[in-house]
């Protein structure tokens, strides 16, 4: 008799056969690492790692609803587990894509990905870019293939909360010409889990969502499916494309 969690799983990225790699409380989150615990749930959450790609997921909440989701992660105590969601991260990163890409751009049509409250976007336009916030979540009312094509498309924070990631990656070059960049940010995993060790990484947090948890070569894979190159500037920085630009030299 399997153990409920443990069931065998796929990789979401290359269909290999993943394996259990350990169980977490729900309630671990990313703000640990600043001192901040939450109180033991009791819900234990398990983590499967791909023996192939190093992709490392948790199959159970990926099958959660949008519902399961709001009520019990993106709820009125997130913030608690990511204080800086709402307004201090949205700022920092309008103001670091403005000052690091706007030699490379003038006047883009931008696209910020997953930007929730649309702050990052509004900050962006400020500033004089064409800028557009999109988030599937948010956005219920629009159809996303009314949005057109962009030349820059930003998603921060995403690819780790996300369940379905074909869909994602799909889902981001719907909005590519040939010569869009896509930059987005998430930690890759390759220091950090292991085979046959504990899931001590502070990023591997189910109270904060993130339930994908990618190594460069699953981040390399997923790119290639939808014929895309990937690269990093570090490691949690990365970008997609299809023809490098000039002002990427890595």
């Amino acid at each position: 008799m399997i153990t409920p969690g443990l069931e065998p799983h796929l990789c979401p990225v290359c269909c290999t056969q993943a394996k259990a790699l350990d169980v977490v409380d729900f309630n671990k989150n990313c703000e640990e690492k600043t001192g901040i615990f939450l109180p033991m749930s009791g819900k234990p959450v398990y983590y499967f790692h791909c023996p192939n790609c190093a992709f490392t997921f948790a199959p159970e909440l990926m099958a959660w609803s949008k519902e399961q989701f709001e009520e019990n992660i993106y709820n009125d105590e997130y913030a608690l587990v990511d204080p800086d969601y709402l307004e201090k991260r949205p700022a920092h990163n309008a103001n670091e894509i403005f000052n690091t890409f706007s030699p490379f751009y003038t006047n883009p049509r931008h696209l910020d990905y997953g930007g929730g409250n649309g702050l990052m976007s509004k900050l962006i336009g400020e500033k004089g870019w064409n800028s557009t916030s999109y988030d599937p979540f948010v956005n219920t009312d629009v159809n996303p293939a009314d949005l057109g094509k962009f030349d820059f498309i930003t998603a921060f924070e995403i690819f780790e909360h996300v369940c379905d990631v074909n869909h994602l990656i799909k889902s981001l070059t719907s909005f590519m010409h040939p010569q869009s960049v896509v930059l987005f940010s998430t930690y890759v995993s390759d220091n950090d889990i292991k085979p046959n060790q504990r899931l001590n990484w502070w990023y591997a947090s189910p109270r904060n969502g993130h339930i994908s948890l990618f190594s460069k070569k699953s981040l390399t894979l997923l790119a290639e499916s939808v014929n895309l190159k990937f690269g990093s500037f570090n490691p949690v920085a990365h970008y997609f494309c299809y023809t490098k630009p000039e002002w990427i030299k890595n």
